[in-house]
C-alpha cells in the first residue's frame, strides 16, 4: 500500500502537472479576472522552474558532497542501491545516466577499500512483471570480473526503506561488520542515510551519479527559461517529499 501510495504523490508533485493543470482550468474558465490570474500563475511557475541557475543552486544545496574514502580503510561490504538500470519490454536490462554508481563500486571493489557488494534492488514497476534490477546489476558485475562469492543479491525491495531493510538481513546472516558503504546517487544519499540509520545499519554514504556540480553561469543560465529543466525537478521534490513521509511514517 506505502508503494503504490507513493507512486501516486509523486505523479501530484512534479511542477509540469502543476503547470499543466493550470494551463487546463485557463482554457475552461470564462471569468475574466480569473483567467487572467491563472495566466499569471502559469508564467511565474514556468519561469521558476524552467530557470536552470535556481534548479542547479537547489540541488548542489540538497545533494550530500563528494567524499574519498582512505584506501586504508577497508570495510567488510558496499550497498549499491538500485534506480540506475531498467528493463525494457523485451526484458533485456540497460544503464540509465545513474550508472556511475555501479562504476564507483567497482572502483571501491577493485581498491580494495569494500570486500563484498551487496546489491539491493527489485522492480518498481506496477504494471508490468518485471525481474529485479538487481539481476541485472548482479550479471554486470560478474561481467567485470568480481567474483561470484564476493556479491550479495537482494531482489524484492521497491523502496528506500525496502533496501535497507532487507539489506540488513543479508549482512546479519553472513555475519559482515559495521560500518558499510552506501552507494547510492547524490541526490538520494540523504535520505538514504536516514532509513539504513534507522534500520540500524552503520553507514558510510558514498555519494555518486552527481546531479548537479558547482559550475560558472552564463546569462541564459539566469534569464532564459528551459523546458527540460521543469523536469529536473521531479527528483527534488521527490526527495524532499521523501525525507519528510519518511519521518511523519518513522520510517526515517
Amino acid at each position: 500500500m506505502f508503494f503504490i501510495l507513493s507512486k501516486i504523490v509523486f505523479f501530484f508533485i512534479q511542477p509540469f502537472n502543476w503547470i499543466l493543470f493550470l494551463f487546463i482550468l485557463w482554457l475552461l474558465t470564462k471569468k475574466p479576472i480569473v483567467k487572467k490570474r491563472l495566466l499569471y500563475a502559469i508564467i511565474v511557475l514556468t519561469f521558476i522552474f524552467s530557470n536552470s541557475y535556481l534548479n542547479n543552486e537547489v540541488q548542489l544545496a540538497w545533494q550530500i558532497n563528494k567524499s574519498e574514502l582512505n584506501s586504508s580503510k577497508k570495510y567488510d561490504a558496499g550497498i549499491l542501491l538500485g534506480g540506475l538500470s531498467g528493463y525494457d519490454k523485451t526484458g533485456v536490462g540497460h544503464f540509465s545516466e545513474a550508472c556511475d554508481r555501479f562504476i564507483e563500486t567497482v572502483k571501491l571493489y577493485r581498491q580494495g577499500i569494500i570486500k563484498k557488494i551487496v546489491v539491493s534492488s527489485g522492480s518498481a514497476s506496477i504494471l508490468h512483471k518485471q525481474e529485479g534490477e538487481a539481476d541485472f546489476l548482479v550479471e554486470e558485475l560478474l561481467k567485470t570480473g568480481i567474483p561470484a562469492e564476493d556479491i550479495y543479491k537482494e531482489n524484492q525491495s521497491r523502496n528506500t526503506f525496502e533496501n535497507a531493510t532487507f539489506s540488513k538481513r543479508i549482512l546479519d546472516s553472513v555475519h559482515l561488520k559495521p560500518p558499510y558503504v552506501l552507494i547510492t546517487s547524490a541526490m538520494h544519499a540523504r535520505r538514504a542515510k536516514l532509513v539504513f540509520s534507522k534500520a540500524q545499519l552503520e553507514v558510510y554514504v558514498y555519494p555518486a551519479a552527481f546531479s548537479a556540480v558547482p559550475k560558472y553561469y552564463s546569462w541564459d543560465d539566469y534569464v532564459w527559461p528551459s523546458l527540460g529543466v521543469i523536469l529536473d525537478w521531479n527528483g527534488i521534490i521527490k526527495e524532499v517529499i521523501g525525507v519528510l513521509t519518511y519521518r511523519v511514517t518513522k520510517k526515517a
